[in-house]
């Protein structure tokens, strides 16, 4: 028997996915605290240096290299490389000063005859991104949260930023379990992934009004069995429209991920995640969430009537 997404019973098994929910969740708060995350220069202090060759760069290369301009290899953070291994990015704990700046465009210029982009960051500068790129995140959720609730209702507001923060928490600990490294592009990636998710959870909750505005002028009495039946109702209509974003987007970031350069897969990557994310917080987390509060703010209402 083939599953059909426009019949499934969504709400019948909301334990269970607040069960998986808290799970992922806790898992991921011991992840990000004992692993830790693999931070880039843009948010801690380093130096960058990206060799450019026409032959195909090997890392032992790299380090003998990298030793003749005077530098310990032992200080290598990272070697990463590029279109086809010709182009290697290599990025060392401590800040460069002016002259092992220029020495070291010296000794690779000499070596591979293109002249290397070595990019500094120090830990003050470090720290200020840090702290901006999170203020970023912040108020682009405290404004969409504003957004819904003066739109919809106040419960609609709480189940969306409890499915925002489940979404960027899942992101941040997919980066964490891979040590895959956090920079600017992950900061966008987030910010692209709260828009999306706000999106398909607006969606499914206007249908939620609408199905409710016309259970309530027909006359019918929402209890919380009725209110499910809504809730139910609301995502099996909106249920293929959100696979079919999901999936014409995956496209675009899977393709970005086969063919962009290196320096965006970080942001290809967490797109996968938060897209897949999203639509499932838009389903098992929001709707089934503000099902719950209803249901409660309707029992309170008629215990006190």
């Amino acid at each position: 028997m083939s599953f059909n997404p426009t019949k499934f019973d969504y709400i019948k098994h909301r334990k269970l996915y607040f069960t998986i929910t808290i799970a992922l969740v806790l898992v991921s708060v011991l992840l990000i605290t004992f692993r830790g995350l693999n931070l880039g220069i843009d948010f801690a202090a380093g130096t960058r240096v990206e060799i450019a060759s026409e032959q195909v760069l090997k890392e032992q290369e790299v380090r003998d290299v990298i030793e003749q301009s005077g530098l310990d290899a032992d200080e290598i953070d990272g070697i990463q490389f590029a279109q086809g291994g010709k182009l290697a990015n290599v990025t060392f704990v401590g800040v460069f000063e002016k002259e092992q700046i220029a020495k070291t465009k010296q000794v690779i210029e000499d070596k591979y005859g293109k002249e290397p982009s070595v990019s500094t960051v120090s830990a003050q500068v470090g720290r200020e991104i840090a702290r901006n790129a999170i203020y970023a995140v912040m108020l682009a959720s405290l404004g969409i949260v504003l957004y819904v609730s003066v739109r919809f209702q106040p419960l609609y507001g709480i189940a969306t930023v409890v499915a925002l923060l489940h979404d960027v928490l899942m992101i941040i600990a997919f980066f964490s379990l891979l040590q895959i490294e956090v920079n600017l592009y992950f900061i966008a990636a987030v910010l692209t992934i709260i828009g999306y998710s706000v999106n398909d959870t607006i969606v499914t909750f206007d249908r939620v009004r609408e199905n409710l505005a016309l259970a309530e002028k027909g006359g019918r009495k929402v209890g919380f069995e009725e209110l499910g039946r809504i809730v139910n109702a609301s995502l099996q209509q909106t249920i293929v429209r959100s696979i079919n974003t999901v999936v014409t987007v995956l496209m675009t970031a899977i393709a970005l991920y086969v063919f962009g350069s290196e320096s965006i897969r970080g942001f290809s990557l967490a797109l996968l995640v938060g897209l897949v994310m999203g639509m499932y917080s838009s389903i098992f987390i929001a709707a089934q969430l503000w099902l719950v509060m209803k249901g409660k703010t309707l029992s309170k209402t008629k215990q006190a009537s």
